[in-house]
């Protein structure tokens, strides 16, 4: 039976409801933080009250995409606000790690075996920061990997193909960072050699290049994409995702793509006094896309639909 994974239990795909693809529910004090303080989203309570007003706007479900080592602990925030949270094992940008991190010393094979176990037993108490495991009733539901500007380096193709293991032996669907929506190409490609479905990949971030021709060519492959740029463009100027989105569908590719808002930062955050608020897609940008000329039927394609297909999987064990 295909189910999604959330950090509260396995649900049918068909109860996840509206859900933001990818988002940054929390995150701790790490060496992240340390080098971007805005990145530092860490308190229970102001995340709960932010996701209270997602789930009151209508959404009912975010996919969390902070991975390894980079502070995570979202199920308390899920448990009372109602949201459903998907939560990621897997690895980051080699910049959110100190030097000498063991994501560059370890093999493929114990990097996959690493998110297994997170997958199957349950996400690091200690965030995969050592000494040992304690794993979490919380099991993660998706596999997190990052490529650089312009293409994969070779720790990142030793992580993608780690991911491809994990992959392989668990059903559980991979989301990928894109760096300014660079190497989807590459990434689907390299994937597609390591034995992994273009259906079972998430590319984030890829309206940051909003080329038409691009996305149509990525769109080819069977990839779901998550566009997450709407709320940064200039407000003066015209919206590149809003545009993407509308010709997308009218070129037949609706049913695979998803929208978030990838708010990793304070700043975007209402509770942290910041702009503008997780909410913001089901209000204010729900309106320009249907100003734009889809339908109530296409915001759920993108809302409900899509994210139920794409992080939807079937276990192995």
């Amino acid at each position: 039976m295909s189910i999604v994974r959330t950090v509260l239990g396995d649900i049918p795909a068909s109860e996840l409801g509206v859900c933001y693809a990818h988002e940054h529910i929390f995150i701790g004090a790490s060496f992240t933080t340390l080098i971007t303080p805005d990145f530092q989203i860490d308190d229970i309570d102001v995340a709960t009250a932010e996701l209270s007003d997602f789930h009151a706007a209508g959404g009912r479900a975010m996919v969390d995409s902070m991975p390894c080592d980079c502070g995570r602990n979202v199920a308390e925030i899920s448990r009372a606000s109602g949201v459903h949270i998907v939560a990621p094992t897997g690895l980051h940008l080699e910049k959110y790690y100190p030097p000498g991190h063991w994501s560059g010393r370890l093999t493929a094979k114990q990097i996959a075996a690493l998110f297994v176990a997170e997958i199957e037993l349950g996400a690091d108490a200690n965030d995969y920061g050592g000494p040992q495991m304690e794993p979490l009733p919380s099991r993660c539901g998706v596999i997190k990997v990052a490529s650089s500007l312009g293409g994969l380096t070779d720790r990142e193709r030793k992580i993608f193909e780690a991911a491809a293991i994990a992959h392989l032996q668990t059903g559980v669907p991979i989301l990928t960072h894109t760096e300014q929506g660079t190497a989807a190409l590459e990434q689907v490609e390299f994937f597609a050699r390591h034995g992994v479905a273009s259906s079972s990949l998430v590319l984030s971030h890829t309206d940051r290049k909003p080329d038409l021709s691009y996305h149509l060519e990525v769109l080819s492959t069977g990839v779901f994409l998550e566009y997450d740029s709407a709320f940064r463009w200039p407000k003066n100027e015209s919206n590149p995702t809003l545009s993407l989105v509308v010709s997308l569908f009218a070129h037949g590719k609706g049913r695979q793509l998803m929208l978030g808002m990838d708010a990793a930062r304070r700043s975007y955050w209402t509770h942290y006094g910041g702009h503008p608020g997780l909410s913001w897609l089901l209000t204010s940008f729900r309106k320009m896309l249907l100003t734009g000329g889809l339908q109530p039927a296409d915001l759920e394609t993108v809302f409900i639909e899509n994210p139920a297909r794409a992080y939807e999987f079937s276990p192995h064990s």
